[in-house]
C-alpha cells in the first residue's frame, strides 16, 4: 500500500524539477549562445538571455556552413547523418531478429556457439577494433561512402540478444498451430513473430537511431570528403579551427540544430518506445 503523504509527494516533485533543470540548462546555455555574437563569448561573463542574432546564425548555418572550418552547410550534413542512422537502424533489427529466429526456431549444428559467438563481441566494441576494421574498409575503396559510413556497424550482438528473448517467450503451442494450419518457416516469421515484436522492434528502432546519429569516431576516420561529413564530426571540425577562436555562435546552432531529429524520434515514438521497454508478456 502506498502512503499518501502530501510531504512526500512535494518531496518528490522537487527531485523530478531539480532533475530537469540540471539537464536543461546546459541546452538553454546552447541556445542562449547560438543567439549572440561570436565576441560575447570571450569576456568571460556568459549570457542567461537570448540575443538578436539568432536568425542570422541559424539561415548562415543552414544555407552556408562555416568557410573557416571546411563545413560545408548544416542541412548537408544532417541529410548525411540521417542516412547514416536509418541505414544503421534498419540494418541492425533486419540482421539481428533473423539471427534471433534461426536461433531459436532452428535445430542446427552449434547453435547454441553460434549464438555465444555472436553474444562475446559485445566485449569488442568499434573502438576496439577500429584499426582492423578501417584497413579492411579502405582495402574495399569504401572510403567517403555511405557503405563506408554505415556497414562497419550494422551488426548488433545487443538487438539480437534482446529478440532472442523475446522469441522465447512466444508459447511453442503458436508455432505448432501455424504448422498445422499449413504456414512455412518464412510465413510464420513474417505473420506471427513480426506483429508480436512490433513493441520491441519499435523501441529498438529509436535505441539504434540515436546510435547511429550520434556516432563521431568512425564517421571522422572514413570520411575526408566534406560531401560525406555527418553532423556530429562536423562539429567537431567546426569547433577545432586552426590559429582562431572558435564561432561559438554557429558551433551551438549546430547542436541545437542536430538534437532536433533524435528528440522527434523519440517524441513521436514515445508511446510504442516506452511500451517496448516495459512490455513483459505475449
Amino acid at each position: 500500500m502506498v502512503e499518501n503523504r502530501p510531504i512526500l509527494t512535494l518531496l518528490a516533485h522537487l527531485v523530478l524539477i531539480l532533475g530537469v533543470l540540471t539537464v536543461a540548462f546546459p541546452v538553454w546555455l546552447a541556445f542562449v549562445a547560438s543567439t549572440h555574437e561570436a565576441t560575447a563569448f570571450t569576456s568571460g561573463v556568459i549570457p542567461l538571455w537570448p540575443g538578436t542574432h539568432g536568425a542570422d546564425t541559424y539561415a548562415t548555418m543552414l544555407g552556408q556552413g562555416m568557410s573557416t572550418s571546411g563545413a560545408p552547410p548544416l542541412l548537408r550534413m544532417m541529410a548525411n547523418s540521417l542516412v547514416m542512422a536509418l541505414i544503421i537502424a534498419c540494418g541492425k533489427i533486419a540482421i539481428s531478429v533473423t539471427s534471433a529466429f534461426a536461433i531459436v526456431y532452428f535445430r542446427f549444428p552449434f547453435r547454441n556457439l553460434a549464438f555465444w559467438l555472436i553474444f562475446i563481441t559485445l566485449m569488442l566494441p568499434v573502438e576496439v577494433r577500429i584499426v582492423p576494421t578501417f584497413k579492411v574498409v579502405a582495402d574495399l575503396g569504401l572510403l567517403n561512402s555511405y557503405a563506408g559510413l554505415t556497414v562497419p556497424l550494422i551488426a548488433s550482438a545487443t538487438a539480437t540478444f534482446l529478440f532472442r528473448q523475446v522469441f522465447l517467450t512466444i508459447p511453442d503451442e503458436l508455432m505448432e498451430a501455424a504448422r498445422i494450419d499449413g504456414a512455412g518457416p518464412m510465413k510464420f516469421f513474417r505473420d506471427m513473430l513480426i506483429p508480436l515484436s512490433r513493441t520491441n522492434i519499435a523501441a529498438l528502432f529509436v535505441i539504434l537511431f540515436i546510435y547511429g546519429w550520434n556516432q563521431y569516431l568512425w564517421p571522422l576516420l572514413v570520411t575526408t570528403d566534406a560531401r560525406f561529413y555527418t553532423v556530429v564530426a562536423g562539429i567537431k571540425r567546426m569547433a577545432d579551427v586552426a590559429d582562431a577562436i572558435p564561432q561559438w555562435n554557429f558551433v551551438m546552432a549546430a547542436v541545437m540544430l542536430a538534437m532536433l531529429p533524435p528528440v522527434a524520434v523519440v517524441v513521436f515514438m514515445q508511446r510504442l518506445f516506452v511500451k517496448g521497454l516495459v512490455e513483459t508478456e505475449k
